[in-house]
């Protein structure tokens, strides 16, 4: 008896554990990336009005694994995507691109050539642009994890990007759970 009630609490927790994970995602089109017309001093203007500290714009590849991880294991988080819609404006550039943009500059230029333009040369790219357009921060790559992928945007919202490098910010983070 005492076997069975075991079993059926493990079920229980299973079954729960399993929904609350599922309730903790939703996809990363609609819960992270936001509609672009391709403007970006219109979304520079939509970001002051929306009090958000700039514009993040991840640079990415329809056939880059290291995107796709990001996409389905760290942005399509909801603590992620509330966190960051919180603080920015979150648009995708694809690198291979030719969406007619207007970059920060009032140009007119393909999704390909802007990324050129901002020497992306691998991806992921993501960079934080603060409300004039300037790049605040830039960060190549995947990051490790979603805890990893949170600390950037903190980094960068709490203005620590001004005072010490994201490798210098994250051994003290850590050094704080610890």
């Amino acid at each position: 008896m005492k076997k069975q009630k075991l079993f059926l609490k493990l079920v229980i927790c299973f079954i729960a554990g399993t929904g609350f994970v599922y309730a903790q995602t939703r996809d990363v089109n609609e819960g992270f990336f936001q509609q672009t017309f391709g403007d970006l001093p219109d979304e520079l203007e939509t970001a002051k009005e929306e009090g958000k500290t700039g514009v993040f714009i991840m640079f990415d590849d329809k056939d880059c694994p290291w995107c796709a991880k990001m996409k389905a294991t760290v942005l399509n988080q909801v603590k992620v995507q509330d966190y960051f819609r919180k603080h920015f404006r979150i648009l995708h550039i694809d690198v291979n691109g030719d969406a007619i943009i207007i970059d920060f500059k009032g140009d007119e230029l393909t999704e390909k050539a802007f990324a050129e333009k901002t020497r992306v040369r691998a991806t992921p790219v993501m960079v934080f642009y603060d409300l004039s357009g300037k790049p605040m921060h830039r960060y190549t790559g995947a990051t490790r994890n979603v805890k990893e992928f949170l600390w950037l945007g903190e980094f960068v919202a709490e203005g620590n990007y001004k005072t010490q490098s994201f490798p210098v910010f994250k051994r003290e983070k850590k050094k704080v759970e610890m």
